[in-house]
């Protein structure tokens, strides 16, 4: 008996199979594999150009070391790691090195250097297509917009740099004075991590500007900034491990997911405060300032170029500083004796009559523990603390004694430089701001050169190293002067990660007052 659907349908198909199909996917399964070896081909021959160079195993056939250090926010610990661990240089890519070498970075940076920066800075883009004078890559076009924008930066055409930074001071002194304030019959705790770039970000407001945003007088962050910046920029920083990423959401297709100027908060209402701004400039109205902005456009920026430009002063120059100078508040606090050393030199410069009030740089300059700690500060917490890539130039290079085709990508690890025992001692992990004053002269050279690789080298050297040292230099006379601080939380004092910045959070203090 046979049952409708019983049919046996082996012989048919097998036959049908046999004649019209096999032939077919033989070529698709030989296609397959051609493409499966070629890519293998691919990823052994990019394995073996720098299989000399040691490092973690994976590292080199994948990118996703990289990322997934910089995901966990421990990318410059984990490079150090590497650099401890394989040496001077190591690979953490398939065609990706690091160093730790000062010597090497100054070399690659250096202003006839033919090495140029790699597609890691294609990620830096603030507004989708326009470069800017960090992302840019041309080496020409950089040099010729850097040399127009140089004497904005150094002060020379901004002669009320100084008082607009001491403005911002004291409008931080009012806050504190105003808000938090602790005594016996009250406790007013303050996030002097938030204080302080709120801070930055005025005085760089005011500075490119010629008028602050407000974010001490309002104690607010008005365009939800903080917070959307905390989530943009190190999404682009990790977006940098993977240029092709970067590029991919820079093009027409994925650009109206970036932030834009018609954004009512974060990121892209700073692109629209920052070409609304640069607009009145360039109006028919328009008069010349004696600010940054002003300098650019009478040196020749066009608007696009200048409204880009004062993006990246917020950006740039607001985040770095405000984690030096977190970075010197937390560490200093932490450290009694450094604090009793560094309130009393300032007491004493006081009552000599050698600082005035407030204290101007130059007078700040001749206080040797401060700038010892200015610079611990800087060197225990590299404010820029990314890969920053360049690209071996054609021919190749030879890096202790290695060589290294062109094309390959060699980046620094800022904390493998900064945290060196070789240059600054056995201790070189802890925050010590007397190994400045112990050093001997050859030493101390040494020290002060690799500190100042945290502001770059050559033809990369950030414009705003003036402005940020100048910042330094008076915060924390003005607020050790006036206030006592302490840490509120010793437990946990507070919370930071990094992404190529440094995210602080939680830095919770007691501050009373002084009588000075």
């Amino acid at each position: 008996m046979v049952v409708q659907g019983d049919e046996a349908p082996g012989p048919s198909l097998l036959a049908y199979w046999h004649v019209d199909h096999i032939p077919r996917a033989t070529a698709v399964l030989t296609v397959l594999a051609a493409v499966l070896l070629a890519q293998l081909a691919r990823v052994g021959l990019s394995w073996y150009r720098l299989s000399h160079v040691p490092g973690p195993f994976w590292a080199a056939f994948s990118k996703w070391w990289m990322v997934r250090e910089s995901l966990k926010g421990r990318q410059p610990t984990a490079i150090k790691q590497v650099t401890d661990t394989y040496g001077s240089l190591a690979r953490i890519g398939p065609n990706e090195l690091v160093t730790d070498d000062p010597d090497v970075l100054r070399r690659i940076n250096a202003v006839r250097s033919a090495y140029t920066r790699g597609p890691w800075y294609n990620a830096m883009k603030f507004e989708p297509g326009r470069d800017n004078l960090f992302s840019m890559r041309d080496d020409a076009a950089h040099t010729r917009l850097r040399n127009r924008m140089a004497a904005g930066y150094s002060g020379k055409e901004n002669e009320s740099m100084e008082g607009t930074i001491e403005t911002q001071i004291a409008k931080l002194v009012e806050l504190i004075q105003k808000k938090y304030i602790s005594a016996a019959e009250g406790y007013q705790p303050m996030d002097f991590a938030q204080k302080a770039q709120y801070f930055t970000l005025d005085v760089i407001s005011a500075l490119a500007f010629g008028q602050a945003f407000g974010y001490m007088e309002h104690d607010d962050d008005p365009f939800d900034y903080i917070q959307i910046t905390k989530a943009y920029i190190p999404f682009m920083l990790v977006l940098a491990n993977v240029p092709s990423l970067a590029d991919l959401l820079h093009s027409r297709f994925f650009r109206s997911a970036l932030p834009k100027e018609s954004d009512k908060l974060g990121f892209g209402a700073f692109i629209g405060v920052a070409k609304k701004v640069v607009a009145e400039r360039f109006g028919p109205s328009a008069k010349s300032h004696p600010d940054m902005l002003g300098s650019f456009i009478r040196h020749g920026l066009n608007q696009d170029e200048a409204s880009g430009e004062a993006l990246l002063q917020v950006v740039a120059g607001s985040d770095t500083s405000a984690s030096t100078i977190r970075a010197v508040m937390l560490n200093v606090l932490a450290n009694p004796p450094v604090y009793r050393r560094l309130q009393t030199e300032i007491e004493h410069a006081i009552k000599s009559g050698k600082i005035s009030s407030p204290v101007k740089d130059v007078e700040a300059r001749q206080l040797p523990y401060l700038q010892a700690v200015i610079k611990e500060g800087l060197r225990i917490l590299p404010p820029a603390a990314g890969t920053f890539f360049k690209t071996v130039p054609a021919g190749g290079d030879v890096i202790n004694g290695k060589f290294i085709p062109a094309g390959t990508q060699i980046g620094s690890s800022p904390f493998g430089i900064h945290h060196s025992k070789k240059i600054f001692g056995a201790d070189a992990e802890l925050f010590r701001p007397e190994r400045w004053l112990e050093a001997d002269s050859a030493r101390l050279a040494e020290m002060s050169s690799t500190v100042d690789l945290v502001f770059h080298y050559g033809k990369w050297q950030c414009l705003g190293k003036q402005v940020a040292l100048m910042e330094f230099n008076k915060i924390f006379v003005e607020l050790f002067r006036r206030f006592d601080f302490s840490i509120a939380n010793p437990a946990n004092p507070a919370r930071i990660e990094n992404a190529g910045i440094w995210i602080v959070e939680d830095f919770w203090v007691r501050t009373t007052r002084r009588d000075m």
